[in-house]
């Protein structure tokens, strides 16, 4: 399957509006971030967006994406679900419901916010058509051949989901990895998680905090995600060889992972 990242910023994105300092004003299009959200591709002819981001319209033109066949949603907040209404082509196109997997947290969530994406279809209704999919912490699931295992994290007092997908996992808006999270996590060739910026935030982990994990979990290849404005991709790589040894970076809009 292929993994690429459509967005790698925080929820203000970046450039943040109004804000004049050296990452905003930044040439480099890799300080260009977009909010957070990634799209599958798998060998079983499924793509599988994960989170419906403010900018999804945006990141599909950008990208070429045509297709959504499933949704994977990690919470619901504003950054990571608002693009929801971005969904009404693909359903325009496939002329059926898009699947969408969310856990009992946000799926009740969804459903107070969005429940008229989730009501029985009409003839000629341009709203999005979306079938709700409960899954459960731990529990796996399955998509076509792909198996997808649900691990919960914490983002300050919200539990939130992360997924791991053979040895591939994704983990956005987190402060806290349980420990049997954490032991489900061992053995992955490519984790993307979470690293905001160096300063504290009391519900993301910070750059040396994303690290420590890492340092834990041991992947081959890491990168850092869900980056705000206090980060400059080429400091940011930087300061990152100089906190592990390990194969760490930090993500940027339109990385694209091949994972076996």
């Amino acid at each position: 399957m292929k993994v690429k990242i459509l967005g790698s910023g925080t929820s203000t994105g970046v450039p943040l509006v109004g804000c004049t300092c050296h990452v905003c004003l930044s040439d480099n299009p890799r300080n260009k971030r977009l909010r957070t959200s990634a799209f599958i591709s798998t060998d079983c002819g499924q793509d599988v967006l994960i989170d419906t981001s403010t900018d999804l319209r945006q990141q599909c033109l950008r990208e070429g994406i045509t297709n959504v066949d499933k949704v994977l949603y990690t919470h619901c907040h504003a950054d990571h679900v608002y693009g929801i209404d971005d969904l009404r082509p693909f359903n325009f196109k496939k002329r059926q419901s898009i699947e969408a997997y969310a856990d009992s947290i946000t799926a009740k969530d969804l459903l107070i916010h969005f429940d008229y994406c989730f009501r029985e279809s009409t003839s000629g209704s341009s709203v999005p058509q979306l079938t709700l999919k409960k899954i459960e912490p731990y529990e796996i699931f399955k998509i076509g051949d792909l198996e997808i295992l649900p691990l919960p994290i914490m983002h300050g007092n919200l539990r939130v989901m992360a997924y791991r997908i053979g040895n591939f996992a994704y983990l956005t808006d987190g402060s806290f990895i349980p420990e049997k999270t954490r032991e489900n996590l061992i053995g992955l060739d490519y984790l993307i998680i979470n690293g905001l910026r160096e300063r504290a935030h009391s519900t993301h982990f910070t750059i040396s905090g994303a690290v420590t994990e890492i340092k834990t979990i041991k992947p081959k290849k890491s990168y850092l995600t869900h980056l705000s404005h206090e980060v400059d991709y080429d400091a940011g790589n930087k300061l990152l060889k100089t906190l592990s040894n390990l194969d760490i970076e930090l993500a940027y809009d339109g990385l694209e992972l091949a994972i076996n």
